[in-house]
């Protein structure tokens, strides 16, 4: 899919949605409204959108330092292949994980499943790094700790 297979209103669409969702009661109204149309016509396209593949999901992304996380972990697993896709599931099933993904370990590197958690401080998320171990049987992971936020931004696909 390229972005010539795309109308115009879709583009317009599109790059409303990589800005910040208004935090309104009828946010896709706000958005409809801010490029002429009718929310329905908004929603029909962002269906469209959706059932054409282009537009799988999207969600918010919470500022967890204003909501009183002040410290936040990648937590990098060692888990047999054959479970990852059990164990990821449970994994995510914790209100405290917000992302989990499972990738390619690297030489000498020895993770493959990775889960981003958030606490009140380092020692909460040791403890919830604990309960997720002991509900998922695994014991090899290392806390990898946010010292710094250097960049935080979604994709930009298009230009208003």
């Amino acid at each position: 899919m390229n972005s010539a297979e795309l109308t115009d209103l879709e583009k317009k669409i599109i790059s409303l949605l990589q800005a910040d969702i208004p935090v309104v009661e009828q946010p896709f109204r706000e958005m409809a409204d801010k490029i002429g149309i009718s929310e329905d016509e908004f929603l029909n396209v962002l269906k469209g959108l959706n059932d054409r593949g282009i537009i799988r999901r999207f969600g918010a992304t919470l500022k967890h330092q204003k909501s009183g996380f002040r410290a936040n972990a990648m937590v990098a697993w060692k888990v047999d292949e054959e479970n990852v896709e059990k164990t990821g599931k449970i994994m995510a099933s914790f209100r405290e994980v917000t992302h989990c993904y499972r990738r390619d370990p690297a030489p000498g590197w020895k993770y493959n499943l990775y889960t981003m958690i958030h606490g009140s401080d380092e020692d909460q998320c040791h403890a919830i790094a604990s309960r997720i171990s002991q509900a998922v049987g695994e014991d090899e992971y290392e806390l990898l700790f946010s010292r710094e936020e250097l960049k935080k931004t979604s994709m930009t696909y298009f230009e208003d």
